[in-house]
């Protein structure tokens, strides 16, 4: 069969037309699984849509994303609308992705080319292993009770409880049910496994050390992330991330204490020795032992993995620096201000996305762990460490992290 010859051209056009929209449908799906923030992935696929020759508007929320696209000359135009699921963060497959997005624009890669190499980002395993992933969930909870100056007590047993959740969330991969019960399913858990403990070393705080053990699930970087989304306008993505992240901690609230009432019912209860306090330095070892876990956790390639470690360094040492002159909360603004300014170089000098370091150097400064303290204050009347303006505190952190995050 022949075809007329004013069809070929328009076959072609359209053919061209849905190359596009693939590649930048594939694209959407690939950053939203990754994490990025709504505005941010609306920026991004914005840009690729005008180098491409395109018109565009995207809806982006954590479970939602609209696509209508059209080409230039308006005569096509194709609408997606798709349900998805709240993104994790992978850092290591963002790189590749924004490394394939310059290839496509510097013409080293076809379209095809493109999308073929975005389902094998998509598809590759994890970078280091269940073994790894492992050892970084014990070593981040041990890393964050240090990092709370409790004792060394309390920093082992975080540690074992923290390999004990890693348990539960290889489950979670394998069951649907208990992904959805995932948080209170393993606050319950540790939270009797430590009154157990406490039967045998009544110098442990059984509440800093539930806390420091599910500190993973604790939903920090997602409230500050929601707010900043809030602060740019976009007022679904952060209303629904917000609200998701404080269910997330009503879970985790609700399983620890049902997990203590019937740890104390089963096992009784025993007085509590107050153990020596850790020394300052321990501070340090703290944060090193936390920002390798996060490389392992966060999925970052071997390459980027030091200057995401130096990042970390960078935040806490100005936070403290500046918290002697500050106080507490103006002290995390000006350790995000550095921690812009490093992320920001970074990305100049590497040509890669700065949410790589920043992301890493950030978790050492959100105060979710302070909004869980703040609740368990609230609802018992009992304080899990000494904190006075607890509620102050927390609250200006969190505006002084959105007020950086925004800028950057």
């Amino acid at each position: 069969m022949i075809l007329p010859l004013f069809i070929v051209p328009y076959m072609k056009h359209a053919d061209d037309f849905y190359q596009k929209r693939r590649f930048i449908i594939e694209l959407g799906k690939a950053l939203h699984k990754l994490g990025s923030t709504a505005y941010r992935l609306e920026d991004n696929l914005l840009s690729i849509a005008h180098f491409l020759d395109l018109r565009a508007s995207f809806i982006i929320t954590p479970t939602a994303l609209t696509f209508i696209l059209s080409d230039d000359e308006d005569d096509q135009q194709y609408n997606h609308l798709m349900r998805v699921t709240p993104g994790e963060i992978d850092l290591g497959s963002l790189a590749r992705i924004d490394e394939l997005v310059d290839e496509l624009i510097n013409g080293e890669r076809t379209l095809e080319e493109a999308i073929a190499r975005l389902k094998e980002v998509n598809a590759k395993p994890p970078p280091y292993g269940a073994f790894l992933t492992f050892l970084a969930f014990g070593a981040s909870s041990g890393a964050f009770a240090m990092l709370m100056h409790t004792s060394w007590h309390d920093v082992f047993w975080s540690t074992i409880l923290g390999f004990v959740v890693f348990i539960f969330v290889v489950w979670a991969e394998h069951s649907r049910r208990v992904t959805e019960m995932l948080e209170p399913i393993a606050a319950i858990t540790t939270s009797m496994l430590a009154s157990l403990i406490s039967m045998y070393d009544p110098s442990i705080n059984i509440p800093m050390v539930i806390l420091s053990s599910i500190i993973a699930f604790i939903p920090g970087l997602s409230l500050t992330v929601g707010l900043s989304e809030l602060a740019a306008r976009h007022l679904m993505s952060g209303t629904a991330r917000i609200m998701d992240s404080i269910m997330v901690l009503f879970k985790i609230y609700f399983g620890a204490v049902l997990g203590m009432a019937l740890g104390k019912l089963i096992w009784g209860e025993v007085s509590f020795v107050p153990p020596e306090t850790m020394p300052v330095w321990t501070s340090w070892l703290a944060v090193t032992t936390l920002t390798i876990s996060l490389v392992i956790l966060f999925k970052v390639r071997l390459k980027d993995a030091p200057w995401g470690m130096i990042a970390g360094y960078i935040s806490f040492s100005a936070s403290i620096w500046a918290s002697s002159y500050l106080g507490v909360a103006l002290g995390a603004f000006v350790g995000a201000f550095a921690l812009g300014i490093y992320s920001n170089l970074f990305s100049r000098i590497m040509n890669l996305p700065s949410s790589i370091v920043r992301l890493l150097g950030m978790v050492v400064l959100v105060p979710g762990s302070k909004v869980y303290i703040g609740l368990n204050s609230l609802v018992s009347g009992q304080q899990m460490l000494a904190v006075t303006d607890l509620g102050s505190q927390t609250f200006l952190i969190f505006m002084s992290l959105v007020v950086w995050y925004y800028i950057f």
